[in-house]
């Protein structure tokens, strides 16, 4: 068994050509899963923005929906967090393709291994505003009611709110991935497990936390042109890159 890790590929953000890698990259990633028993963890912002409707699919996302199509025909368990740009997944990813939604940091045992795995947003308890903003998109009332209006408007209002949490963050990225882990040296001193992963802050980085016996996985991204992955074989973690 092979546990595959992704996080912050950000599709729909970029380029044509730069989104055409990353799907590549993603394709190959997925091949590689599916030629053996493995499970798949995407863990979070995958999606650069997501808005579900009841019987129209954004066409931005149509290879990647392809993609997911591949990953659960090959009987791969595919689990995903939902990050702070994917923040709504909505219903059709578990129906149609067999996906397991989580939101927040989940507990969970992976080859036998204690895992803490998620995106990594929504730790910091004094950011109000990101609190609040996360309960409204995330309220179903709400999004019934923007699945309503016309989709080229809905899917604006998204890319909009996808543009305004990237200004939000973009000044902190090593001062969040500092804050990340922390948080895990400090939960691992309230708690035993064997790897805190994340992702959120685009920066790649194992290190072992100070208890001696956790580790900090945080996946990076693969928006600046190189594709790393998380994989977990044999009780050992590894950064690996395609």
């Amino acid at each position: 068994m092979n546990s595959y890790f992704i996080s912050d590929l950000h599709l729909g953000l970029q380029s044509g050509v730069d989104e055409n890698k990353k799907l590549a990259g993603l394709e190959k990633l997925i091949a590689i899963a599916g030629s053996g028993p493995s499970e798949f963890y995407l863990v979070g912002d995958i999606l650069d923005y997501w808005m579900e409707f009841r019987h129209v699919i954004p066409k931005y996302f149509s290879s990647f929906l392809c993609l997911l199509g591949e990953l659960s025909r090959s009987s791969t368990a595919v689990h995903w967090f939902s990050g702070n740009h994917d923040f709504a997944l909505g219903q059709m990813f578990t129906e149609e393709y067999g996906v397991h939604c989580h939101y927040g940091m989940k507990e969970m045992l992976v080859q036998g291994k204690r895992f803490i795995i998620g995106h990594g947003d929504g730790l910091n308890k004094s950011d109000i505003g990101y609190r609040i903003f996360v309960a409204m998109v995330r309220n179903r009332f709400n999004q019934r009611l923007l699945s309503g209006l016309h989709q080229d408007f809905s899917i604006g209002l998204m890319r909009y709110l996808s543009r305004l949490s990237r200004h939000k963050k973009k000044p902190s990225g090593a001062s969040e991935s500092d804050f990340l882990f922390q948080y895990a040296d400090r939960l691992a001193g309230e708690k035993d497990f064997d790897y805190f992963v994340c992702g959120h802050s685009h920066m790649l980085r194992q290190e072992r936390l100070h208890n001696g016996q956790a580790e900090y996985v945080n996946l990076g991204t693969w928006i600046n042109g190189s594709y790393p992955y998380g994989i977990f074989t044999g009780g050992r973690f590894s950064l690996q890159e395609l």
